[in-house]
């Protein structure tokens, strides 16, 4: 298989694209370390994304965060336990994504990653041994901003050093997003859990 010669980048979402989707046990663990009620995970739930886009921007700071989903402060020690909780939701990838990019760097292709995520988190991503194939990582909260923020996508395909956007593919697994780069003219793949379409895409047959 080789690659086709009208795509010379990918620009690649982490979570739900090489990032695999939390558990409902990552999403229990991480609410009993918060203290909350067993019985309301939903609650949780609706209070950890009531704010999560201003920290993934970069907006509010660790701290800051977890004190609105909470309610209260936390103290240094519950703290430091609700961000590896929280990172350790987010850091489990899925293998046969990794295989498909893995073929198609060994082509060349340039991999930038796009990604909207707390700077921890960014940080925690960035010394993983996936991350080398990527010529960059862009997080939302280095940026201070998020997609679909068009300038978001600008800094990506910047990062790729492709001029022109038909020759760039975003892959995401959020149909929002997807339309705010096809608007710039990216050409887009929404990922729905196929690597085999993600395979055609980036290594289409012979």
């Amino acid at each position: 298989m080789t690659r086709s010669t009208s795509l010379d980048a990918v620009i690649l979402d982490y979570n739900g694209v090489i990032g695999l989707q939390p558990t409902r046990a990552h999403w229990r663990r991480l609410a009993r370390t918060a203290s909350w009620p067993e019985d309301d995970l939903a609650g949780f739930q609706r209070a950890f994304w009531n704010a999560r886009d201003l920290y993934d921007a970069g907006q509010l700071s660790d701290l800051a965060y977890w004190a609105r989903v909470l309610g209260a402060h936390p103290g240094s020690r519950l703290l430091r336990e609700l961000l590896a909780a929280d990172t350790a939701m987010w850091t489990a990838t899925d293998e046969s994504v990794l295989a498909v990019l893995r073929r198609a760097r060994a082509t060349r292709l340039r991999m930038v990653l796009l990604s909207n995520a707390p700077a921890h988190l960014g940080t925690v991503l960035d010394t993983h041994d996936w991350c080398r194939l990527m010529t960059q990582t862009l997080y939302s909260a280095r940026l201070e901003m998020c997609k679909p923020d068009p300038a978001a996508y600008h800094h990506a395909l910047q990062a790729t050093g492709v001029r022109d956007p038909q020759r760039v593919l975003f892959v995401d697994d959020r149909a929002d997003n997807c339309q705010a780069a096809a608007r710039l003219g990216l050409r887009t793949l929404h990922y729905t859990g196929s690597s085999e379409a993600l395979q055609e895409a980036l290594l289409p047959a012979d």
